[in-house]
């Protein structure tokens, strides 16, 4: 697999690469240090992403407050056409206004027009909702975001941290009235967090919505850099001590999440790979065909994860991720593996072929 070995997104026509450059750790700041990219640093990655075939840059107004919008919009200048740029809006800006975050069409607009001049175009190639904040009506919602569509200001749209049945609720009302409906569903997705595969993947697989895993490193756990000797409290309480400080309070690196970095590492051994590469050729192949989105602080960090492009995992040693990593499917995604349940109802094969073991597995 390759950069440019380019995957249609979701239900449309769109061609991207199969792993988004995440920007939100990129910065104007020179002296940017600890979770951000300089600028210098920012430009570096985006032009190896962009030598090695890349097309798809993710980025959104709130990152770095609007800097990593304008790192972006600085780099894809010279040749727009090639880019496939997302942006996303909902999350406040200013402090203070009450309508300056939100689904809502003020919002929208006012953010939508904003990112334009941050980016210096004149269209956004993918616009994601940030997140659905449950009180904004979907009619509003999908509306507005099918009127910037018709005046040529964003060419499609996403939902980000939206659960399954909004996004499904969204896409119907869309298609009852004409609207231009979501392709594409980004959320938290990895071997230590296997969640979205009870509602969010099935959902994406049987509409046709493309996944764009954020955070396919689980915030660099994955990654191996943590051992049992960062378990319990961190040394500072602050959230902006750093990425291993977050991971901390958050309680993250714990023993179950340890175990399971412990068989990645085992694999990317007996693979010649490193863990983050083993934990993104895992997300590669699986049956949704997720598109990660990877953020690098530098560019050694950015080459080391498309190296995951050329690491492919046995059936024997996806078999082992997957157990490891295996969550409980819940209610009522633990009566489909119910065999006898399913004999009752319709022959086994004609049930892995066609029905919910095309979802959710035989």
């Amino acid at each position: 697999m390759q950069l440019d070995h380019y995957r249609l997104l979701g239900h449309s026509g769109l061609r991207v690469s199969p792993i988004a450059l995440g920007a939100m750790t990129f910065s104007t700041d020179s002296a940017a240090a600890g979770r951000n990219a300089s600028r210098a640093d920012s430009l570096a990655m985006l032009e190896h992403y962009a030598r090695a075939g890349g097309n798809f840059i993710d980025t959104a107004n709130i990152y770095n407050f609007g800097q990593s919008e304008q790192v972006v919009g600085e780099f894809i200048r010279s040749d727009r056409s090639r880019y496939v740029v997302a942006s996303k809006y909902t999350m406040g800006m200013t402090e203070g206004q009450p309508n300056a975050s939100g689904n809502h069409r003020k919002n929208l607009r006012e953010s939508v027009e904003a990112s334009l001049k941050r980016l210096g175009t004149d269209y956004i190639d993918l616009c994601w909702l940030h997140m659905w904040e449950f009180r904004t009506p979907v009619e509003e919602v999908m509306r507005s975001l099918d009127d910037l569509v018709r005046q040529g200001k964003v060419l499609y749209i996403a939902a980000s941290d939206t659960p399954a049945w909004k996004i499904t609720e969204a896409n119907t009302l869309a298609r009852c009235h004409g609207w231009t409906s979501f392709i594409a569903m980004q959320a938290e997705y990895h071997m230590i967090d296997r969640t979205a595969e009870r509602e969010l993947i099935p959902m994406c697989r049987d509409q046709n919505i493309a996944v764009l895993p954020w955070s396919p490193l689980a915030s660099g756990l994955l990654t191996g850099k943590y051992s049992r000797a960062d378990q319990g409290a961190p040394a500072s309480s602050d959230m902006r001590a750093g990425r291993k400080a977050g991971l901390q309070l958050s309680g993250a690196i714990n023993d179950r999440n340890l175990a399971i970095v412990d068989v990645v590492s085992r694999v990317a051994k007996s693979s010649g790979a490193t863990p983050g590469q083993v934990a993104l050729a895992w997300l590669l192949q699986q049956p949704s065909r997720p598109l990660p989105i990877i953020g690098a602080r530098t560019l050694e960090q950015l080459t080391d994860n498309l190296g995951a492009l050329q690491v492919e995992l046995s059936a024997q040693q996806l078999a082992e991720l997957t157990e490891a990593t295996r969550i409980e499917p819940g209610f009522p995604n633990k009566l489909y593996a119910n065999q006898r349940l399913r004999n009752m109802l319709v022959d086994r094969n004609a049930m892995i072929e066609g029905g919910w073991g095309a979802l959710y597995g035989p």
